[in-house]
């Protein structure tokens, strides 16, 4: 009789989520994190985004002018009305 481990029992378990999605198990393990459906399947389709992290600024540290332009890139409506605090709140949660 085999036994199975966790990763292997992970992977018989997770959901297939289509042709979009290229790591199924990553993308359901960030969607428990609370991660949007964007966010987590752009992480999950990302073949190098276990190597990324720790290099960025942390948002508190940023200028206004700064988290406007992310919050541009990211695509977040509205972003002119927001002070900072929504807008790191924003960028975090999108």
């Amino acid at each position: 009789m085999h036994t199975f481990t966790n990763k292997e029992l992970e992977d018989m378990m997770t959901k297939d989520h289509g042709s979009s999605i290229k790591n199924d198990a990553k993308y359901e393990a960030l969607r428990k994190e609370g991660m949007s459906k964007e966010k987590a399947a752009r992480i999950s389709n990302d073949p190098n985004s276990s190597k990324k992290g720790g290099k960025a600024s942390d948002l508190g540290d940023r200028s206004k002018t700064e988290l406007l332009e992310e919050a541009k890139n990211i695509g977040i409506k509205g972003r002119h009305d927001m002070n900072k605090e929504e807008l790191i709140d924003a960028i975090r949660n999108h």
